[in-house]
């Protein structure tokens, strides 16, 4: 059985530095909120080529947080993408905005930057383009929009641990970024985590003061702020994966490069990538009009695979009552959409697997 993605596998080879790092903390007798923190943040923004990183206790929290850092509230709206992980949607609905979708490029499924002019409207705060499966969306036409608007870009980079656009890493491509160490991502923690990377002083030093009970000195509570805080042993682990991060999204890369070229002309679609763009391959994600065949297929075979996302937001419960514009690349994506396994620890053989696989079920 190839599964789709092996933790194990993936935090092997750092089991060393990881052990060394959380006898570190246990040692310090100190957990939250601490050097490891501190350190991780100052390493992490250097990494990002920022100046300030604020680590929180997850990847909405960070997106959530910006967004109340910069006022935006009840009666503002947030332009968001169609197709996305709902963190995005769930983060503007949580300062009482209201989400305003509009249409993924159905190539790179990324936010469909010559779409966002027209869902612009007086009550418009902010953009959000999210960095979807690793792949940075379209920012110089997305900040351009803004700029001339008058309007926050806050990117949802989630997904796209030193992804880069014309040479800038994600997470320095509009005023903010919210980032997420989901133990699943290109830079995973063993449990939730979070941050924000940002060069305004301002939005850092009011997001450090929110995430710590609105508190700047110990017991005194300026503003009603929340508890979401990464904990130390948490910091010490990405701290050791940290350096080892660009040469794993290099095999990451390895890995897409080979299946591009493997599905090249045939019926399954790759994902474009733009000029300038440089992906880090969180998720390799193909279209193909018989996606559940392919996937029944593929199960059969002993390849697992997963579906980013299965359902669109704005069919989803939490957003299903309210009125939404005709979202149709949404909603075609959700029924052909299918992930590929995608790791660092994968072979050419373990890929070449996957290839032949899928192309069985088409002869």
């Amino acid at each position: 059985m190839m599964d789709f993605l092996n933790l194990k596998r993936v935090n092997a080879p750092h089991a060393d530095a990881i052990a060394t790092g959380i006898a570190r903390v246990l040692d310090s007798g100190w957990y939250v909120l601490g050097k490891e923190c501190d350190a991780f943040e100052a390493e992490f923004a250097a990494y990002c080529e920022v100046d300030h990183c604020v680590s929180v206790a997850n990847g909405l929290d960070a997106l959530h947080l910006i967004l109340r850092a910069y006022g935006i509230g009840v009666g503002d709206e947030v332009i968001v993408p169609s197709h996305t992980f709902i963190a995005t949607w769930l983060a503007v609905s949580h300062v009482g905005a209201t989400p305003v979708p509009v249409e993924a490029d159905a190539e790179t499924f990324t936010l469909n930057a010559s779409l966002i002019e027209a869902a612009i409207t007086p009550r418009t705060r902010a953009i959000m383009p999210v960095h979807l499966y690793g792949q940075p969306a379209e920012m110089d036409a997305i900040n351009a929009i803004a700029a001339a608007r008058g309007l926050r870009v806050i990117e949802d980079a989630a997904q796209a641990h030193g992804a880069r656009y014309h040479g800038k890493r994600a997470g320095s491509l509009g005023d903010a970024a919210g980032f997420s160490f989901y133990p699943g991502k290109n830079l995973g923690a063993l449990g939730d985590g979070g941050a924000i990377t940002t060069n305004d002083a301002a939005l850092a030093a009011t997001v450090r003061e929110l995430r710590n009970y609105g508190s700047k000195v110990k017991y005194q509570h300026d503003v009603a702020g929340v508890n979401s805080r990464l904990d130390e042993i948490q910091a010490a682990v990405l701290r050791a994966k940290l350096p080892h991060l660009d040469a794993e999204n290099a095999a990451r890369a390895a890995v897409a490069a080979q299946y591009i070229d493997a599905f090249r002309g045939s019926c399954v679609a790759a994902p474009v990538v733009p000029a300038g763009t440089e992906p880090v391959w969180h998720l390799f994600v193909v279209r193909c009009p018989e996606r559940d065949g392919l996937q029944a297929h593929l199960n059969q075979r002993q390849i697992g695979t997963m579906l980013h996302y299965p359902r669109a937001c704005h069919l989803q419960g939490a957003y299903a009552s309210e009125h939404w514009p005709p979202l149709p690349v949404a909603e075609r994506l959700q029924s052909e959409i299918l992930s590929l396994p995608i790791a660092p620890y994968m072979t050419t053989g373990d890929v070449q697997a996957v290839v032949d696989a899928v192309r069985s079920f088409y002869e």
